[in-house]
């Protein structure tokens, strides 16, 4: 039963707070960070749970009124039950949500890979304009972007974007972004006024570290080499571009857009860690959703799951087979209606299957 659970959520939510008020966890502040953190996820559920307590015991007292002799009272009653019923409903179908085991990446901040696909030109400009659409939601919700590793082309696209978007919650937001995107529309260098269509992919992965993916540094092989590119002052005279290889794997990034090869190091490094989680990752939601027969949250890159469509003002999510008409304003960064959309699809198909 549902009070139930929440009443054992309760317990451990008491014992969270005697935790904290302990001199030695105060003073040791892994521990503190740690069980604070438990504190504060838990938080939602004991406001809900509070609330649920209130709104059963009004809709007990109001019935109980029924059961008497005032005729104004009972008048009142009628109107306030529906009320407490609907206000019930609402708490219990939030509260299951909270209740759902959390993704323990949903916090974290992402590193989101963007790149060309099918349509040559047309392709690489579309992969700008979604890392632009991405970075002015992330900019609406507070967050920061910084592109990591970039390969511009000549009309202002990109062959590849990779970027770093900082920000407590943004993988949660950002997660069912991965797959294939697809754009049609007449692009301004077709004469003939005939639409294309384009496709480009995303990837969504969230960041790591060693420690948290029990690797070592000797699984890394670093190499620096002299940067391409165009010319200048200091033109490829210093070997700081580098290039991490995780030997056991074979996966191997390079990084050569900074002056500084601690720089490149570093971004290199973060990339190629978020890569090897991602490996986790998608293994895991492959085998949740082979256990379930189904694709839900399956993270399938090859999955086509967005259509833009320009002259329609149109965009199309496949998987929850959402339409909404409003491509100008979501080129512009407002995804809200869609990844609410979205979540609330998934939330609900992770209910079902619970």
């Amino acid at each position: 039963m549902l009070l139930d659970r929440l009443k054992e959520v309760e317990k451990r939510y008491d014992e969270l707070e005697r935790l904290l008020s302990l001199p030695e966890t105060i003073s040791n502040q892994e521990v503190y960070q740690k069980y604070a953190k438990e504190h504060s996820s838990l938080t939602p559920l004991m406001d809900g749970y509070k609330e649920i307590l209130i709104v059963n015991g009004d809709l007990l007292d109001n019935k109980a009124i029924l059961d008497g002799k005032d005729e104004e009272l009972k008048a009142l009653a009628k109107e306030e039950i529906p009320e407490l019923q609907k206000r019930h409903e609402e708490l219990e179908a939030a509260i299951k949500i909270l209740l759902l085991p959390k993704d323990p990446n949903d916090d974290k901040n992402i590193l989101l890979e963007i790149r060309a696909g099918v349509g040559g030109d047309e392709s690489s400009l579309f992969c700008a304009e979604l890392f632009r659409m991405y970075s002015k939601y992330s900019e609406m919700l507070g967050w920061k972007v910084e592109i990591m590793k970039a390969s511009p082309t000549g009309l202002n696209g990109y062959k590849e974007v990779i970027a770093m978007i900082a920000g407590k919650g943004a993988y949660s937001r950002f997660k069912f972004e991965s797959g294939v995107h697809r754009v049609q529309r007449v692009p301004e260098t077709e004469a003939s006024g005939r639409r294309h269509t384009s496709t480009v992919t995303v990837a969504v992965m969230p960041e790591a570290d060693v420690v948290e993916l029990d690797v070592s540094q000797d699984e890394f092989r670093i190499d620096t080499f002299r940067a391409g590119g165009h010319g200048g002052q200091s033109v490829n005279k210093l070997e700081t571009a580098v290039r991490i290889t995780h030997i056991p794997s074979g996966m191997a990034v390079s990084c050569q857009d900074e002056k500084s090869q601690h720089k490149n190091r570093e971004k290199a490094m973060k990339i190629l860690l978020a890569r090897l989680l991602d490996l986790e990752v998608q293994a895991q939601q492959k085998k949740i959703a082979a256990e379930r027969k189904s694709h839900v949250g399956s993270g399938d890159r090859s999955e086509k799951i967005r259509t833009y469509n320009f002259s329609q003002n149109r965009v199309t999510d496949h998987r929850i087979g959402l339409t909404l008409h409003k491509l100008t304003e979501i080129m512009e960064g407002d995804l809200t209606e869609l990844t609410d959309g979205i979540i609330a699809y998934y939330q609900t198909e992770s209910l079902k299957a619970s």
